[in-house]
């Protein structure tokens, strides 16, 4: 992989399969973008989370017992892994045979495509995208999510709430995400991955997974709509 730019995304498991079921089509011309970029030179390591795949297990497992953080975690990790699996025969030959789940180990291989499921309880597969891109040496990755910005409180709730293009990660911990990590938390970028991606210097960039031609232009390094969460820089 070493002559190829890598690419790495880290993919919400409901944009993988949403709580109403599989999205063929999409499924299908999200496979020609990453396979297009493929053939141009590019490869990618794809970490895919549990979505509401995940949440739907461990509200399971709460109904029936008094399930801990960590039990809710392990389960949660068992449907990235399913998810990834998914993803990995999806992509047939182009993928690397095996999922991957040690995001601190590189991995020796040809082909273009590397995916990931989640590692150990305790944060969201967007921490193990971030140590997969401190394990290759990346400083950029992108979060295909369900959202489009990052607001500065819950616009569903708050119509006054204000669209992000562009924060810092010291803002974004302190008034955004804070820095508790809870099973199935929902947040644009989890407070633990933050935390690692402010500490190494990376640049992340948010973008709706729904919309098809916004992560081509993320993927492609363009102008997107989307919020980019980076440094602090001092004018």
């Amino acid at each position: 992989m070493a002559k190829r730019q890598t690419k790495i995304l880290s993919i919400g498991g409901s944009i993988i399969i949403p709580s109403t079921g599989f999205n063929i089509e999409f499924l299908k011309k999200f496979k020609h973008l990453i396979i297009s970029e493929v053939k141009k030179g590019t490869s990618f390591i794809l970490v895919i989370g549990g979505g509401s795949t995940a949440r739907t297990y461990q509200a399971g497992l709460s109904s029936v017992i008094k399930a801990d953080a960590r039990m809710l975690d392990l389960i949660g990790i068992e449907t990235t892994r399913l998810n990834a699996n998914f993803i990995r025969l999806f992509f047939g030959e182009y993928a690397h045979k095996e999922v991957i789940a040690d995001p601190t180990q590189p991995v020796k291989t040809q082909k273009p495509i590397i995916v990931a499921c989640g590692w150990k309880p305790g944060c969201s597969t967007d921490t193990d995208a971030v140590l997969l891109a401190r394990t290759y040496g990346a400083k950029e990755l992108i979060n295909v999510s369900n959202i489009e910005y990052v607001y500065t409180k819950d616009p569903n709730m708050f119509p006054d709430a204000e669209k992000l293009e562009v924060i810092d990660w010291e803002t974004y911990r302190k008034e955004i995400v804070g820095n508790e990590w809870k099973p199935g938390k929902n947040s644009p970028f989890d407070p633990v991955a933050s935390k690692y991606a402010e500490k190494y210097g990376m640049t992340i960039s948010i973008v709706r997974g729904s919309d098809l031609n916004e992560v081509k232009k993320a993927v492609q390094g363009k102008k997107f709509k989307g919020t980019v969460i980076r440094p602090f820089i001092k004018l």
